[in-house]
């Protein structure tokens, strides 16, 4: 279904309004997918985006300045997140061996358990159609940088 069906909007002032607008209606329709299968998990898309984070360092500590930088939603925080994914056992703090004031967060056995139940969902909706296929995930990627560039430069000003 086209954005134009999705909204009954089909009188747009240009295509950059209309391309704006997919942009954001289509960032929902996936985080409402992923919410509903991290919903199953009791994991927030947040504390999931930290879980994944914590797995990409392979096993190193992360300090939660280093997530808070990563993190795909940086009005979270960061901190209350990883205490949240204390009390569920799914990462564990660690005091820096050079900064006893620093703190460092790994991923447990159990959030590499629990994340290896969430990938095959994940994995169904990247196979789920041939229509859509590597190179144009590719040049949409390649899109959504330029957009997000050039989105922030007009925001700076």
């Amino acid at each position: 279904m086209t954005i134009d069906e999705e909204i009954h909007q089909t009188n747009w002032s240009s295509f950059r309004q209309k391309a704006m607008v997919n942009t954001m209606f289509t960032s929902r329709v996936l985080e409402e997918m992923s919410v509903s299968l991290l919903k199953e998990h009791d994991l927030t898309l947040p504390q999931f985006n930290i879980l994944r984070i914590l797995r990409g360092q392979k096993g190193n500590p992360a300090t939660v300045k280093l997530l808070t930088e990563r993190m795909l939603d940086k009005s979270s925080n960061a901190s209350r997140l990883v205490d949240k994914l204390l009390e569920k056992r799914l990462v564990q703090r660690v005091s820096c061996p050079n900064d006893r004031r620093a703190v460092e967060v790994t991923i447990t056995p159990i959030g590499l358990e629990v994340l290896s139940r969430i990938d095959p969902g994940y994995t169904r909706l990247d196979e789920s159609d041939a229509s859509f296929t590597e190179t144009d995930a590719k040049t949409l990627s390649e899109l959504l940088d330029r957009l997000r560039a050039v989105v922030r430069a007009h925001s700076e000003h």
